[in-house]
């Protein structure tokens, strides 16, 4: 467990700009030599006991295409998949974050969803903050990659997974044709808004 907290200690977040995502990101390291880091994780997986240090001070300091690119010199260089060699060498929590820093943004949130309704039960906590913390762009995008991944449109595993009112809520989010937060104010529309309350 003190393993987990200093990897998430070392984060480095970005709370991004205009042109940057509107959620917190690993920041991309200048000075990037993916060779020299995919050969550092291949020893430090073939290591006795395994230097977990090493893989986490190296993959918590890459944004996630930098990891992606390590990813590709791993394989590269050992004939072998970065991924499958890391489930090997790691367990526990400290495998889940690792792993999950290899996954995109919706690869992440995909994957999360399903295990929400995967089995008997649901994790309701976990449907509600995935579906109702993302941007509709960003749920499409979840869309796109849940089908890609597990064969299965989200609505329709949501809706046989939930029932009554929280799965009206659930599908009107996932549909994503919700109106987007803007910074633009339309003094008209709070006017007619106005009004109308004024009437009722």
């Amino acid at each position: 467990m003190a393993l987990v907290s200093e990897f998430l200690g070392q984060l480095t977040l970005n709370f991004g700009g205009e042109s940057e995502p509107k959620f917190p990101t690993v920041v991309a390291v200048g000075d990037f030599d993916p060779a020299k880091d995919a050969a550092r994780i291949e020893t430090a997986v073939k290591t006795k006991g395994v230097d977990e240090l090493t893989i986490v001070d190296i993959l918590t300091r890459r944004s996630y295409s930098q990891r992606r690119e390590i990813a590709f010199e791993y394989e590269k260089r050992s004939k072998k998949d970065m991924i499958t060699a890391l489930k090997g060498a790691l367990s526990g929590s400290l495998e889940a974050v690792i792993l999950g820093l290899m996954k995109s943004t919706a690869q992440y949130d995909a994957s999360e969803i399903k295990g929400s309704i995967k089995g008997l039960g649901t994790d309701e906590e976990t449907l509600i903050e995935m579906v109702c913390s993302r941007s509709a762009d960003e749920l499409v995008e979840i869309k796109r990659v849940y089908k890609e991944l597990f064969k299965k449109e989200l609505e329709k595993d949501v809706a046989g997974d939930t029932s009554g009112d929280f799965r009206s809520l659930l599908l009107a989010l996932v549909q994503a044709k919700r109106d987007e937060p803007s910074n633009i104010v339309d003094y008209e529309k709070i006017d007619q808004d106005a009004r109308v309350r004024q009437i009722h």
